[in-house]
Parts: structure tokens; C-alpha cells; sequence
């Protein structure tokens, strides 16, 4: 059902070959937990735009296997992504119908309409 390709303007993306429906579990993710001490190698990195901020205080990292760490950020999502931090995995799921073909995008602030700036010029690019 998922497949990866061009998303223009922003690399890889993660598309849907057949129509899903709202509120449907798109995937479940693995993810691979970095603890606070490591987080900072992440920067130095390809991988520090590919992880999530993980855990209450957001000190530890994530990273999200299968598809996880590939979906694309958009202030106007179809998806939203949910931490199961006892399960050590990320939870994929349509908020909207999606069509074939078309490509499932998060919003990186956590919640579908927060507008909020993903960075600032002094902080790094964390998906919360």
C-alpha cells in the first residue's frame, strides 16, 4: 500500500498506492531509541533530519523504522503521527481520506493545525 518517491520541493516522500480512509492505522513503526547523551552525535549526522524528540521532556530521540522517518512535513496534513512510548513505536494514522497516488504528510508541531515555525535560526529541526 505505501511506497516511496520523488515529493517535489522536499526529496523522498512516502505515497499511498489505493485510497485510505480517515481515521485508518496507516503504519506502525518501530523505532530505535537514542538516549539524551547520544542525541547530540545525531546532528553530526546525515541522520539529524530524520529523527523524532521523544520521551515527556522530549530529551531522547527516535528513530522511526519502516516508513517513519521518511513522511514529510506539511502545516495542512492528511496523517498524523502518534509516540507510543511504552510500545517503543510510532503510530501512523489518516485524518483525513487520502487518495491513490497521493503523498501522506505529518505536521512535524505534533498536532495537524499547529502553525508554529519548525525551527528557529539557533535550534535544530526536531520532529516532536
Amino acid at each position: 500500500m505505501l511506497y516511496i518517491a520523488n515529493s517535489p520541493g522536499k526529496g523522498r516522500g512516502v505515497y499511498t498506492n489505493s485510497r485510505i480512509e480517515r481515521e485508518t492505522l496507516i503504519e506502525r513503526c518501530p523505532i530505535v531509541e537514542v538516549p539524551p547523551d547520544e542525541v547530540e552525535l545525531l546532528e553530526l549526522t546525515v541522520l539529524h533530519n530524520y529523527y523524532f524528540a521523544w520521551g515527556k521532556s522530549q530529551q531522547r530521540a527516535a528513530l522511526a523504522l519502516g516508513f517513519g522517518s521518511i513522511y514529510n512535513h506539511s502545516y495542512t496534513p492528511n496523517a498524523i503521527y502518534i509516540p507510543r512510548e511504552d510500545e517503543l513505536l510510532i503510530e501512523i494514522i489518516a485524518i483525513r481520506k487520502i487518495l491513490a497516488n497521493d503523498e501522506i504528510t505529518i505536521n512535524y508541531n505534533g498536532t495537524p493545525n499547529d502553525q508554529s515555525p519548525l525551527w528557529r535560526e539557533d535550534e535544530v529541526l526536531w520532529l516532536k
